[in-house]
């Protein structure tokens, strides 16, 4: 069992002056999920290497249980330092894909051909494709065999606005991930801010918030 993760490699905030980039709960609960039940990871980004890591998820009030087993682990780290480029990446090969989600993949991941490419050889060939917070981003220009959005008519879930609002970030970023999934077709479902939600619709996997992430890999695995 072979499992590709995407991360991005975006590390500025707008035009904040903030940095951002990936949050690490979203990669390491999903990481350990895929991990611990036996499976391969490669990691990739745009441009290889290190991806960022968004600062507020390295708070202490943001750690979990997975993210404190991330950081003493060597390999994990090592693996995370040396993602390959997203370019050379193919997706022959590949039992799945997941993308953990930071604000980063609004401005990269979302609208990268390469990536693109990818998700659209996973749905085509009837593998799963998952995706946790942010990273329902990637499906702003993603389509089905049939020309259609990837999301249309399936059932999604992704950052709700209100949760954008909560962070202060709604007239930050490029677009909004509730109103993008649902501008494509998409029945976008929510719960709660910040409650733990994850959907599955066919092969498709889509997770709201970081509380989300262990959650949405567990979803993904029970497809393979």
């Amino acid at each position: 069992m072979k499992i590709l993760m995407v991360l991005t490699s975006h590390d500025t905030l707008g035009d904040t002056g903030e940095k951002t980039g990936f949050w690490l709960e979203e990669f390491a609960a999903p990481y350990y999920v895929f991990k611990d039940a036996g499976a391969e990871i490669i990691l990739a980004s745009p441009k290889g290497g290190q991806p960022p890591l968004d600062p507020k998820s390295d708070d202490e009030s943001a750690q979990t249980e997975a993210t404190n087993r991330f950081k003493s682990d060597d390999t994990a780290q090592s693996a995370l330092a040396n993602t390959k480029v997203l370019a050379d990446v193919q997706d022959a090969g590949f039992d799945a894909v997941f993308y953990p989600g930071g604000h980063g993949p609004l401005w990269d991941l979302a609208e990268d051909a390469d990536s693109r490419r990818l998700i659209e050889g996973f749905a085509q060939s009837g593998r799963p494709v998952g995706a946790v917070c942010h990273a329902p981003a990637i499906f702003r220009h993603t389509q089905g065999t049939d020309g259609k959005p990837l999301v249309a008519g399936k059932r999604v879930t992704g950052f709700t606005n209100t949760e954008e609002e909560a962070v202060g970030l709604t007239d930050v970023v490029p677009f909004l991930v509730e109103d993008m999934l649902k501008a494509n077709g998409g029945l976008y479902e929510k719960q709660n801010d910040w409650a733990e939600f994850a959907i599955i619709d066919g092969k498709l996997v889509t997770g709201q918030n970081p509380a989300s992430s262990e959650d949405a890999a567990k979803k993904l695995m029970s497809l393979l």
